[in-house]
This record gives C-alpha cells, sequence and structure tokens, in this order.
C-alpha cells in the first residue's frame, strides 16, 4: 500500500494537474488570421469576427486590379487560415501568384478557406467572351467585380461569410451567428436612409471613370452617361476626352466622379471645358480604415453626402 507521504505527492500531482486543465479550458482560444484581399471585406469581417488577425492586400489609394504580389502578401497569405477577396476576376492579375508561392492549401481555389463574395450575389453587366483580349482592358466577363459599392448586395455577403466562417470556426460559430444577426437587423434601416437622403439623386446624369462605382449608381438610379477611360482601365487619352467634350456640351452631367486612386486630371480637365460649373469629386472607392468603428456605414455616409452636396 503507499505510505501516506506518497498518497500525498499522488493528490498534489492530481490536484496540479487539475489547475492545468482548468487553466487551459478558461484560456482564451488563439485568434483566427483572416487574409482580405480588399478593405471592405476587411472591414465586413472586423464585424463579423472582430478578434480576428487581419492582413489587407490593398487599401483606398490602391487599383485593385492592380498590385505587385510582395513577399510581405505571400507571407501573410501562406499564415492565413482563410481568405475574403471578390472574385469575378479583380485580384486575377495577382492573386494565383500570392497562392501559388504561399502554398497555404486552406486558401487555394476550391478550398472552403477561401471565399469569394461574388460567388454570393449577382453581378451586373457582365460581358460573355470578353476575357482573355490583353487589349480589351479590364473587362469582366463574369461582371463587374466592384460589388461592395452597393450595401444591399453586402447584406447577401455577410450572410455567406458568416456561415462560412462558422463553418471553419466552430468554436467562434455562435458568436459569429450573433454578430451577423444584429448586423442584418441593423443594416436596412441604414440603407432606407441613405436611399432618403439620396432620394433627388434618381435621374442625375455623371461622368466616371472606370466602372469603379456601378453598383453605387445602380442603386441610387444615378446614370453613367460616360467613362472618362477610352477603355476599362486603360487611361484617359487627349483624342477620347474631346469627343466626350463634345458629346456633353450641349448638356452636361450634374458631376465628374473619379476614385481616389485616379488622376483627377482628366476630369477636371473635362469640367473646365464644360464652363467650370460641373464639380469634380473624388471619392474614395472603399474602406480606408477597415478595422476602424463602423468602417463601411461610415464610408457610405461619405459617399452619398459628397453626392447630395456635390462638392
Amino acid at each position: 500500500m503507499p505510505t501516506r507521504s506518497e498518497r500525498g505527492r499522488g493528490l498534489r500531482a492530481a490536484a496540479l494537474a487539475l489547475l492545468a486543465l482548468l487553466a487551459a479550458l478558461g484560456r482564451p482560444a488563439a485568434a483566427q488570421t483572416i487574409f482580405a484581399c480588399e478593405p471592405e471585406w476587411a472591414a465586413l469581417t472586423h464585424i463579423l469576427l472582430p478578434a480576428a488577425r487581419l492582413h489587407v492586400a490593398t487599401h483606398a489609394g490602391q487599383d485593385p486590379h492592380h498590385i505587385e504580389a510582395r513577399p510581405a502578401l505571400i507571407a501573410q497569405l501562406r499564415g492565413a487560415d482563410a481568405a475574403i477577396c471578390t472574385g469575378a476576376s479583380l485580384e486575377a492579375g495577382w492573386l494565383p501568384t500570392l497562392q501559388q508561392r504561399a502554398g497555404n492549401p486552406r486558401v487555394q481555389d476550391g478550398a472552403p478557406g477561401l471565399f469569394l463574395a461574388a460567388s454570393a450575389t449577382t453581378l451586373i453587366d457582365p460581358r460573355p467572351g470578353a476575357g482573355g483580349n490583353p487589349f480589351a482592358g479590364d473587362v469582366h466577363a463574369e461582371g463587374n467585380p466592384h460589388l461592395h459599392a452597393d450595401p444591399r448586395r453586402l447584406l447577401e455577403v455577410a450572410r455567406a461569410w458568416s456561415a462560412r466562417l462558422q463553418l471553419l470556426f466552430p468554436a467562434q460559430a455562435v458568436a459569429v451567428a450573433q454578430r451577423h444577426d444584429a448586423f442584418a437587423a441593423e443594416w436596412p434601416s441604414r440603407i432606407a436612409r441613405w436611399e432618403q437622403q439620396a432620394a433627388g439623386l434618381r435621374g442625375a446624369r455623371v461622368v466616371a471613370q472606370h466602372a469603379s462605382f456601378g453598383y453605387l449608381w445602380a442603386w441610387l438610379g444615378v446614370q453613367q452617361v460616360a467613362d472618362l477611360e477610352p477603355r476599362p482601365g486603360l487611361s484617359p487619352t487627349p483624342g477620347h476626352l474631346q469627343r466626350l467634350l463634345e458629346q456633353l456640351r450641349e448638356r452636361p452631367p450634374a458631376a465628374v466622379v473619379v476614385s481616389a486612386f485616379q488622376d483627377p486630371r482628366a476630369g477636371h480637365w473635362l469640367a473646365r471645358q464644360l464652363g467650370g460649373q460641373v464639380p469634380v469629386l473624388q471619392l474614395p472607392a472603399t474602406v480606408e480604415d477597415p478595422e476602424a468603428p463602423d468602417a463601411l456605414g461610415r464610408w457610405f455616409d461619405r459617399l452619398v453626402n459628397a453626392l447630395v452636396r456635390r462638392g
């Protein structure tokens, strides 16, 4: 039979093991690492999974079509538990290189850890057969990929991304579902407020550079009557701008809109030639700080306010 001292040592060992187990159970789970191709998806992830470590491949000052597959991004994708990107070929020029060099099986095409926002909604302006032509510019056969500029589509993406996060991270499933439900309950009232605020814009005509705000125009009933780019993704040319001037002289647009990452000089030239009464609005095409409180809501506030005030 074990002696009293041996029994004491055994009890102490069992107590220490129990304390270690309780400490492990009480310790918070390691935060998930999420790679977001664009800031809007980082902002949405921050709503649903606020403790996640976020790596964002692009920022509001960049054209998301064209970025460099830098070593830092490769390393970030290599260590990611999941990735959220737009899809619809928006990242076709750089994401495949990142995936290949990162060698992370969790975020390869077809893997559950790679979520494409475009798969959760219907895209506008599909152009079948447009792909594969290097001279066509940024033409996406699947449709316009800049879907985040429609807050109604964000609801669809949020629902699908929430479901994917719950599948990938079961320990977080209840909390993710609760955060999604809170977002889905509150967001429609904000959509209604923005629509009411922008009601006077319906039917307004704008000139824009690229289709970055195509979903914003469709949502608010604004018409983009001309594009500063001669072809999608190609810089404005003198000849094209001159043709636009002749086209718009008799009926100038309500505004010329360019994204924050675009050179506004072509827009300012056209506005001056139209008499100097047409405002040029340079607007961020996405959120500027995806981890800031209410980043998506504040971005839509800014867009709607700028369009309503037009300057």
